[in-house]
Order: C-alpha cells, then sequence, then structure tokens
C-alpha cells in the first residue's frame, strides 16, 4: 500500500476512537437509571453492562483516560530519554556515559507489567501515577534507542568540525545529531505509543489506576467479559476501538516515514 493511501487509511481507522476518546463526553447524557444488566434494546441500542448502565454512554466517557494518559506517559518518557540518550551518545567521557546508562539497565531486566503491579501493591496510584509509572518503565528502552541512534551520526567528521567550531552541546546534540536520528526516532515513537496504549489498557484492565466501577474501556472490557454470549457489545465495542487506535497509530507513523522517505 502507498503512502498516501496508508496515511488515508490511519486517518479513517483512528479517527473515530480519537474523537470518541476527546469528544464523547461533551455528547454524553446523564447517566438516568440504570436496567437490567446485559440487556438489549429498551432505549439501549449497544445494551446495558453488568450492572445495568448504558453501554453507549460508557463508551463516550471511558476513552479519554486511555487515550490522554497513553499520550501523556510517552511524552513524558520521551522527555526523559532524549537528553539521557543524547548525552550518553554524544559525550567522550566514557565514565559519564556508563553513569547514565547502566542505572537504566537494571530498570530494563525487571518486566513492565510487573513494575507497575508491584508498586501498585504499595500505592494506589490514580491516573497520573498510572502515567508516570507507564512512562516510568518505557525510559530505559527508550534511552538506548536514542542512544543507538545517535551513535552513528555522532560518531562522523561533521560532529568533530562543529566542536571546533565552538557550537554549543545543544547545537551538536539536537541540531545536528537528532536531527540525523529522527527518522528512526519517529519510527520507534509510532511502536511504543502502540506499546503505551497497550501496558495502560492491560494495567486498567487489572485495576490499576481507575476504579474498578469506572467508565473506562479496558475496564469494561474486563467487568462485561462475564456477558461475552449474552450482551457482547459491552466487550466488543471498547476492544475494537483500543484496537483501532492502535492500528491507526502505526499507520500514520508509517505512512510518514514512507512519505519522508521518497524525498530526493
Amino acid at each position: 500500500m502507498r503512502a498516501p493511501r496508508r496515511l488515508l487509511l490511519g486517518l479513517a481507522v483512528v479517527a473515530v476512537p480519537l474523537l470518541l476518546a476527546l469528544l464523547g463526553p461533551l455528547f454524553a447524557d446523564d447517566p438516568g437509571t440504570r436496567a437490567v444488566s446485559f440487556t438489549l434494546g429498551g432505549g439501549h441500542w449497544l445494551g446495558t453492562d453488568f450492572v445495568g448502565r448504558d453501554v453507549w454512554q460508557q463508551v463516550l466517557h471511558g476513552g479519554r483516560t486511555v487515550v490522554l494518559t497513553a499520550l501523556a506517559a510517552t511524552a513524558l518518557a520521551y522527555l526523559v530519554a532524549l537528553p539521557v540518550g543524547l548525552a550518553g551518545a554524544v559525550t567522550r567521557a566514557r565514565w559519564l556515559e556508563e553513569l547514565l546508562m547502566r542505572p537504566l539497565d537494571v530498570l530494563l531486566a525487571v518486566p513492565s507489567l510487573l513494575l507497575i503491579l508491584l508498586v501498585a501493591s504499595v500505592f494506589s496510584p490514580g491516573t497520573s501515577g498510572l502515567a508516570l509509572l507507564v512512562a516510568l518503565v518505557n525510559v530505559p528502552d527508550a534511552a538506548r534507542i536514542v542512544r543507538a541512534a545517535a551513535a552513528e551520526a555522532a560518531a562522523r567528521p561533521a560532529v568533530e568540525a562543529l566542536r571546533m567550531q565552538g557550537e554549543s552541546w545543544w547545537r551538536v546534540a539536537v541540531g545536528y545529531v537528532g536531527r540525523c536520528a529522527l527518522r528512526t526516532l519517529a519510527a520507534d515513537a509510532g511502536i511504543r505509543l502502540t506499546g503505551v496504549l497497550y501496558l495502560v489498557s492491560t494495567a486498567a484492565f487489572l485495576g490499576v489506576g481507575v476504579a474498578p466501577d469506572a467508565a473506562d474501556w479496558a475496564v469494561m472490557v474486563d467487568r462485561n467479559r462475564t456477558g461475552l454470549f449474552i450482551q457482547p457489545w459491552a466487550v466488543v465495542v471498547p476492544a475494537l476501538l483500543i484496537v483501532a487506535l492502535t492500528t491507526g497509530t502505526n499507520l500514520l507513523f508509517d505512512a510518514a516515514l514512507d512519505k519522508k522517505g521518497r524525498r530526493p
């Protein structure tokens, strides 16, 4: 599939869950009275959930937390990983590189979900805490990707020439080395956002960072799975929205990178 078609397909796929997540609460009605659990009809065109709430209203309310938490976690992870990875690639001091990268290897050895669950067993993180935890477990891997992508550019003669001209660290690391590694980092950002969405959804599925009965797409999948064969829309709709969000994001990044790579 060519880049323009992939871009249009990505936009079409990601538009529905993204618009529902960001604008859904503005159009949601009052919860109203609860009906019978796992039923269809009765004014509920997507049926009711495990406690009799309208599924469509829960869908409108449930996406903002997932999307904003994933975006915030990804941004926070790169906010730390970019300077650490660039500093490790550009520095001439071996001790500084070891000081920056070796502690991250310790975190990298611990499975991400296990670390989140261990911290959540001691503290009770809210939505902000979940975003910080997901960002924390993504920093080591992201920093290593940044360093690996920037190391080749940092070894070029152009970097030595910039240093001899007295250019600042920002000009060398960000202006040249970071710009050379931009394509690789953009590809990693698309993949990482998908992984963060999966991790946030999984943590919410396990009850970390959200209330057990919260209006959240991942929580909806968890709490309504017992009625999957009775009232499938309560599980299928939020699950499809999460899948569409991750798939559409990857298609958009792939199309953008392919279009950039084809430029003369």
